[in-house]
């Protein structure tokens, strides 16, 4: 029987309109649906009326579900892969799966559709030209302020995933190990009624997060601005330039100017000339 294909199917991370025609097709069409949590999935599943025929498959049972699920595959009978909400693999179960599947000669085909970090990171704000997805911190004081030691020196967006119960401690940890001088965005409850963005330094995100014990519940994306480029880093030329010009002209303006004649990012020059204060 010819082999069958492994769909990678985006499900909404809120809102229930953001389900695509054609991952429901899909989800209609597949003989299995292998979900994080049935019970979670099955809600979604009723709201669109797709009867379908669901097993589990999450971190503690991946390995032992995977080659069932190819077995399966090689049968014919096509399968979606679906997590809680978002995309599955982003900080979710079914790496063990696709690659058991790509090794296998499985025809693997993904969806694109709703992600949480991406969404929150189009909207923040911050620069998106690089940045790198950490998913969740370790749970640990320690081995958290260990992974945030390396954005001390890191120049791009950091963006990560974060528990409810754990969100005050780590912003309180990105002060201790960053300061209160870099910029912060929390995105909470993405999608949903009550979304809300809080772009801040730590200090006025915890204080917000303080604020009102509810503040503190929801799904967050955590994201951190890079650090600023260090002056050396700039050509010498340019940063002469811009340390003239910037006792006659606001730092906006100076770094306009310089980054226009020396063909460099406006934001790097600008984030330089602070330093220089």
């Amino acid at each position: 029987m010819t082999a069958a294909t492994l769909f990678i199917v985006p499900t909404p991370i809120g809102n229930l309109q953001d389900i695509t025609q054609r991952a429901i097709d899909v989800l209609s069409s597949v003989a299995w649906i292998a979900a994080e949590d049935t019970r979670h999935s099955q809600k979604l599943l009723q709201h669109l009326a797709i009867q379908a025929r669901t097993l589990s498959l999450h971190d503690h049972n991946e390995e032992k579900r995977t080659q069932m699920l190819c077995n399966k595959l090689q049968a014919g009978e096509s399968v979606a892969l679906i997590s809680d909400a978002g995309t599955p693999l982003i900080s979710d179960p079914g790496f063990v799966l696709v690659r058991s599947c790509r090794e296998q000669g499985i025809n693997v085909v993904a969806l694109p559709g709703p992600c949480a970090a991406i969404t929150a990171l189009s909207a923040s704000g911050l620069a998106t030209d690089r940045f790198i997805f950490e998913g969740f911190l370790p749970a640990k004081t320690q081995a958290r302020m260990n992974v945030l030691e390396t954005l001390l020196e890191r120049t791009c967006t950091s963006v990560f995933y974060e528990a409810p119960r754990r969100i005050l401690d780590t912003v309180n940890d990105v002060k201790t190990v960053l300061g209160d001088g870099r910029q912060l965005v929390l995105a909470k409850e993405l999608t949903k009624t009550f979304e809300t963005y809080i772009s801040d330094t730590p200090d006025g995100v915890i204080a917000w997060l303080q604020a009102d014990p509810v503040h503190q519940k929801g799904e967050f994306v955590l994201m951190v601005a890079g650090a600023p480029p260090r002056s050396d880093e700039m050509p010498a030329e340019a940063m002469a330039l811009l340390k003239r010009l910037k006792q006659d002209l606001p730092l906006k303006k100076a770094a306009a100017i310089v980054a226009d004649h020396y063909q460099l990012k406006k934001n790097a020059l600008y984030q330089a000339g602070l330093a220089l204060e």
